[in-house]
């Protein structure tokens, strides 16, 4: 298994439909025209870094909608997995699971990770931003949670 490059500011954003909380299914293509796309990959539901930056996110939504941008997040995690965390900390954003990793492939993110001396594949932690003509505006390839959310927020002014 090669880790595949991310897609680069300026590209098209790879296409994808993935099962999702709650609408049951997203096709990036949907929003072609309307709206910006705040693309999101983390590892793991539930766990402290994915929860912080997904309520970072839940808390900054209104100003992400006002400016005709919405927010996905991805992970490999299941669709019962989502629900329970969409509840727990009422994320009122869509989360799509990519449990075949297919989508996390396509940009990217899917990659050999190291913990206590063992390695594995998982996600790296990244965020793309998409314009409303479909293309990458912004990536943020390795993210640290805190502050994240307003980096994303500064970048999406300079594309009003």
């Amino acid at each position: 298994m090669t880790e595949s490059a991310m897609p680069q500011v300026g590209k098209s954003a790879p296409a994808f439909t993935l099962p999702a909380v709650p609408e049951g299914k997203i096709r990036l293509s949907q929003f072609k025209g309307e709206k910006n796309v705040i693309l999101y990959f983390y590892p793991r539901d539930n766990t402290p870094g994915c929860t912080t930056e997904a309520c970072d996110f839940r808390d900054n939504l209104g100003q992400f909608e006002s400016a005709d941008t919405v927010v996905l997040g991805v992970s490999t995690d299941s669709i019962k997995s989502h629900e329970k965390f969409a509840t727990k900390f009422e994320l009122p954003f869509p989360l799509l699971s990519d449990e075949d990793h297919n989508v996390c492939e396509k940009y990217g993110v899917w990659v050999e990770k190291k913990n206590y001396g063992k390695t594995y594949m998982g996600i790296q932690r990244a965020t793309f931003l998409i314009d409303k003509k479909g293309k990458i505006a912004a990536v943020w390839p390795k993210v640290k949670v805190k502050g994240h959310v307003d980096e994303v927020r500064e970048k999406l002014a300079e594309l009003e």
